[in-house]
């Protein structure tokens, strides 16, 4: 995706050699029409589905998130902002990530309440144990949930790549423009390709 932001100059980073992958809320509650929280985004579950198998076959970290409710106390204001939320209930259908995703043994599933998988959580800690140091973010949805993980992720000083294609919105307008802000300021905005190219070229010795 070509995107520049007139007279600001930003510098693409790209991935270190110690990237992990991070699936923001690839939930059925997300990936599942039917649910009021969803969207129909076969095309992001399989660029999802790609960077999965790429990252596992090379033995690259990986991270999913959730978002679950276990009492009325937790995001008390976001969850009157979109009540849609209060759907997203411990062990329900809605919590569990996209059965095309399915977590393998040691892969952690973070849970979180609010839009960032880094605020209130313990991913940043886990990162670190693991010596990671730049992320692969993909998931829904751009405006929400992605966006602010990617910027908490820059706000905890790791290099950030969004995989172009495994993120999606449910407003293209706010997909496109939350895809031209990230890449202006926060992040490396990439096709997969491209990002399997990276991995390839700076950890293709693991795999």
């Amino acid at each position: 995706m070509a995107m520049t932001s007139n007279n600001l100059q930003q510098n693409a980073l790209g991935l270190t050699a110690k990237p992990a992958l991070l699936l923001v809320d690839m939930i059925n509650g997300f990936t599942d029409l039917s649910c009021a929280l969803g969207s129909d985004c076969p095309e992001v579950v399989a660029a999802n589905v790609q960077l999965l198998e790429a990252f596992r076959a090379l033995g690259l970290p990986v991270f999913f998130t959730t978002v679950v409710y276990h009492s009325d106390q937790q995001a008390k204001v976001f969850r009157q902002k979109v009540p849609a939320l209060n759907l997203l209930q411990p062990d329900s259908h809605w919590v569990k990530v996209d059965s095309a995703l399915e977590p393998a043994d040691g892969e952690p599933v973070i849970e979180k309440q609010w839009a960032s998988a880094f605020f209130d959580t313990d991913l940043d800690q886990q990162l670190s144990a693991v010596g990671v140091d730049s992320l692969v973010v993909t998931g829904l949805t751009t405006s929400g949930c992605v966006r602010a993980s990617a910027v908490d992720a820059l706000q905890n000083d790791y290099q950030v790549v969004i995989a172009e294609e495994a993120v999606g919105d449910r407003n293209p307008e706010a997909h496109r423009a939350n895809l031209f802000d990230l890449n202006a300021k926060y992040a490396d905005v990439l096709p997969v390709a491209q990002v399997l190219s990276q991995l390839t070229a700076l950890c293709g010795d693991k795999g």
